[in-house]
């Protein structure tokens, strides 16, 4: 073992341990190749119930190829798309699991420069649309950072 994580630590070593692609990692492997701690991996458990990892003796967690990518998904959204959990659950929750392929940002439809209206039809203001595109900005800002630790 001493030796496996030496050749890990030199780079000489696979990042998978020579194992095949179809191959189920334990935790400690998948926390490694997706460079999250295992208790987030454990948190995201349980607010995703779409990963299910097969538990062996002992509680110990063998997760499959298509966990994985499915964490590796879950994670782009969360750190680097700006995702929040309850998101990721709403956007699985509208198309599937096949919703987590996007790749790249979400597009959004450009807002005209007509008179917004509400759900109701009634217009805002001038004041209420410059307060509702601060507010957009602040959030696009916030983002932005949150992207920039991730």
């Amino acid at each position: 073992m001493a030796g496996s994580q030496s050749d890990r630590a030199n780079g000489s070593g696979s990042r998978r341990g020579g194992k095949s692609k179809a191959a189920f990692r334990t935790i400690s492997e998948v926390a490694d190749e997706l460079d999250v701690a295992q208790h987030v991996l454990r948190f995201w458990e349980t607010k995703f119930h779409q990963i299910s990892p097969l538990k062996r003796g002992g509680g110990r967690r063998y997760y499959r190829p298509e966990d994985i990518e499915f964490l590796r998904q879950i994670k782009r959204l969360l750190y680097t798309e700006g995702y929040t959990i309850k998101g990721v659950q709403r956007l699985i929750r509208q198309g599937g699991v096949a919703a987590l392929q996007i790749d790249g940002p979400v597009e959004t439809q450009p807002v005209e420069a007509g008179p917004a209206s509400d759900q109701q039809g009634n217009t805002l203001d001038s004041s209420d649309r410059m307060a509702l595109e601060r507010a957009v900005d602040e959030l696009e800002s916030c983002r932005r950072l949150l992207a920039a630790r991730g």
